[in-house]
């Protein structure tokens, strides 16, 4: 399955498909299908399924030709004594808010660890009860791919893409914290993914890249747009937003050095630096902010001279507090 560099990002942090303008909904994906764009990334827990019903009214009405739509299914800690029926209930829901037969890849959205703990899933419960639950749901022709959002701990991510049982990991990439991808400094504040990119190689699993502008704070601005979510929790980079937003701000020198001409653009070009990475999800609370992720990803990759000079920006982030 070929999906384009750029997806379209249906989630609730940028907040276009929840609580968005249902024209302005429309006009953002019929541009994007314009595009070129074939990968729609929405979950039930957008808005309690407000995206999902958004994404399927728009794409059945716009009927693109090849359309690949994903999903996710989160389970509850209430339902890990009963896995196979809750992934089960949870897809259909989703095909029917979607209007669709099946879908194209189901992401698993739990955090995964060594031990169950809170929302978090097992290595052991990953892949001895929601595999086998997401591969009779592929038999059955509701899905075609195996995909897991790759949260939680990097030992634990590793074990579970190393398995080989996955087609599909949603990976966080991005400039703060690009430890998928190389190793990260010494004391570096952020979570070490250890060269995930490594795993998902060996094992052949696509990368769909997640916190591309860090939920927001690559744009430099602590300001949310009035249908944006506030200010998310950081996933795998600092401990709070506002130190995400901080150290940003201090790679400012790439735009004022011409590398490019903004730190969106700058952190955009970044993620399609990287060879592993299938496609980028950038999430929008306006269209206007889909044609600027557009115009970056046209662009293309950052120079090496622009990876270098981030890198060592970078340095002067270890040691501090994450």
């Amino acid at each position: 399955m070929q999906l384009s560099a750029l997806g379209f990002g249906c989630g609730a942090v940028g907040g276009l498909m929840v609580r968005g303008h249902p024209a302005d909904q429309e006009r953002a994906i019929a541009r994007a299908v314009a595009a070129g764009v074939n990968y729609f990334d929405t979950a039930v827990q957008y808005g309690n399924g407000e995206s999902e019903k958004n994404v399927g009214r728009i794409l059945q009405k716009l009927k693109p030709a090849d359309a690949v739509v994903g999903t996710k299914v989160r389970l509850p800690p209430s339902d890990f004594g009963r896995i196979a029926e809750t992934v089960v209930a949870s897809l259909e829901g989703s095909l029917a808010r979607l209007r669709l037969d099946r879908v194209d890849i189901l992401h698993l959205h739990n955090p995964i660890t060594e031990a169950e703990g809170r929302s978090a899933l097992s290595v052991r419960q990953v892949l001895g009860d929601v595999v086998p639950a997401f591969e009779r749901l592929r038999d059955q022709g509701k899905i075609r791919f195996l995909g897991l959002t790759a949260v939680g701990d990097t030992a634990a991510l590793h074990q579970v893409i190393d398995s080989g049982a996955f087609d599909s990991a949603q990976v966080g990439y991005n400039m703060l914290n690009p430890s998928a991808a190389e190793d990260l400094p010494a004391n570096y504040p952020a979570q070490e993914y250890g060269r995930l990119f490594d795993h998902t190689k060996a094992a052949g699993v696509g990368v769909v890249d997640i916190r591309v502008l860090a939920g927001g704070a690559l744009s430099g601005s602590a300001e949310r747009h009035p249908i944006a979510s506030p200010a998310p929790e950081p996933i795998g980079s600092a401990a709070t937003y506002e130190a995400d937003v901080d150290r940003a701000r201090r790679l400012m020198p790439l735009i004022e050095d011409g590398f490019a001409d903004s730190l969106t653009e700058a952190a955009i070009r970044f993620t399609l630096s990287h060879p592993a990475v299938g496609t980028i999800l950038v999430g929008m609370a306006t269209p206007q902010q889909f044609e600027d992720a557009l115009a970056a990803v046209e662009k293309g990759p950052l120079p090496q001279a622009a990876l270098d000079r981030l890198s060592a920006l970078r340095q002067a982030f270890a040691g501090e507090a994450r």
